[in-house]
C-alpha cells in the first residue's frame, strides 16, 4: 500500500538555472549545459531515493516547461511567430507560439534525460509527457482551424514518443493535462479519447496528472475564486475511469476538492497527492497519514499512491526535497497503522 510518487517536477540546482521561478534561465550554455543537465538528472533520482521515493521521476531537469520541453523538437511550431493570448481559459496571457503547419516530431525528444534517469535507478520510473489538451491550449493555432485536429495530431506525435520511453525501460508514463479542470465538457468529449490515443499500444503503466497547478500566483488567486467545493474532477473522473488510462492524480492537500469524488475513480490506482506545493510549510508525517487515510474512506488502499499536489520546479530545493522526505515518512506511517 501507498507506494511514493511524486508528480513530476522538481527544482533545478542554482549551477543549473536560476532558481525558485519557471521558465528559469539556463546558466549555461553548449556542451556544459548538456553535462550539467544529465549530473542534474541522476543527482535528483538520488535524492530521490534518499527521501524514500518509491517511483522517482527525472525531476524534469532538463526541460525549462513541461510544455515548451516537448515543443522544442517539433516541427511545425514557431517559436519566433508568438501569440499574446489568454490560455487555461484566460486564467493568465502568455506569448505562444504558433503551430504554421503540419506537426512532426524531429527526433526523440527525451532520449538523452531518459536513458540518464534508467541508468542511474532500479528503482520503479516515471516520465512525465504533457497531454494533448494542454499542449494545443498552449499555442496558437495558424495551421489546423480546429483544436480537436490539432489535439489529435499531438497525440499522435505524443505516441511516438511514449512507445520510445517504454523502450528505454520507463515503467510509467504519465501524462500532464491541467487543461481538464478548466475545459470540462471538452475533456470528456474528445480530451480524454486523444489522451486514450496518446497511450495506443503502451504496455507500460499510464497516468494522467490533473491539478490545480503550480503554486504560482496566478494559480493561488484562481484557486481564490473557486469557491469552497472544488467539483471539477465530478465531470471528468466518470470519463476517465470509463478509459484506458490506469492512474489518476488529483490534488487533495490544502485544497476544496470533496474527498468523495475519489469514489469515482473505481477502477484506477489513484494518486492522492499530500503535499501542498503551493506552500513552503513542510508537512508532518502524521499531516500526510492523515491524508491518505482519509482516502481510504473511498478507495481501497491497495489503489492508492501516495504523491505530491503538482510539480514542484518554483520551490526552493531545501522545502522540495524535505517535503518528499515527509511524504514518504507520512506513507509508512499510514501503511504501518492500517
Amino acid at each position: 500500500m501507498f507506494e511514493t510518487t511524486l508528480a513530476g517536477s522538481l527544482p533545478k540546482p542554482s549551477w543549473l538555472a536560476t532558481p525558485n521561478v519557471l521558465w528559469a534561465p539556463w546558466t549555461l550554455t553548449g556542451q556544459p549545459l548538456q553535462e550539467a543537465k544529465e549530473d542534474a538528472t541522476a543527482l535528483s533520482i538520488r535524492r530521490q531515493e534518499e527521501a524514500g521515493i518509491d517511483i522517482v521521476s527525472d525531476g524534469e531537469q532538463a526541460r525549462q516547461h513541461f510544455v515548451h520541453g516537448f515543443l522544442a523538437e517539433v516541427d511545425g511550431v514557431d517559436f519566433d511567430k508568438k501569440v499574446r493570448m489568454g490560455i487555461r481559459n484566460n486564467r493568465y496571457e502568455a506569448d505562444c507560439p504558433t503551430v504554421t503547419s503540419a506537426l512532426k516530431r524531429r527526433r526523440f525528444v527525451h532520449e538523452k534525460e531518459a536513458r540518464v534517469a534508467r541508468a542511474t535507478t532500479a528503482r520503479k520510473l516515471k516520465f512525465t509527457l504533457p497531454g494533448p489538451m494542454t499542449l494545443i491550449d498552449t499555442l496558437a493555432d495558424g495551421h489546423y482551424g480546429d483544436r480537436v485536429k490539432m489535439a489529435f495530431a499531438f497525440a499522435e506525435l505524443l505516441n511516438q514518443e511514449a512507445k520510445d520511453l517504454e523502450k528505454l525501460g520507463v515503467d510509467v508514463i504519465q501524462f500532464d493535462e491541467p487543461a481538464f479542470n478548466v475545459y470540462l465538457a471538452e475533456t470528456v468529449e474528445w480530451g480524454v479519447p486523444a489522451l486514450e490515443k496518446a497511450t495506443e499500444g503502451l504496455k507500460c503503466t499510464t497516468a494522467v496528472h490533473i491539478c490545480y497547478g503550480y503554486g504560482i500566483e496566478a494559480n493561488i488567486k484562481w484557486k481564490e475564486t473557486l469557491g469552497e467545493s472544488w467539483r471539477q474532477y465530478e465531470q471528468t473522473f466518470p470519463a476517465l475511469d470509463r478509459s484506458r488510462i490506469q492512474q489518476v492524480s488529483l490534488e487533495c492537500r490544502q485544497s476544496h476538492v470533496p474527498p468523495e469524488l475519489m469514489k469515482l475513480l473505481k477502477s484506477k490506482t489513484v494518486l492522492v497527492g499530500a503535499i501542498d506545493v503551493a506552500s513552503e510549510k513542510i508537512e508532518t508525517p502524521e499531516e500526510v497519514a492523515a491524508t491518505l487515510k482519509l482516502a481510504t474512506q473511498f478507495v481501497d488502499p491497495e489503489r492508492i499512491q501516495a504523491c505530491t499536489n503538482c510539480g514542484m520546479a518554483p520551490m526552493t530545493l531545501n522545502t522540495a526535497y524535505a517535503k518528499l522526505r515527509a511524504l514518504a515518512q507520512g506513507a509508512a506511517l499510514a501503511r504501518k497503522v492500517l
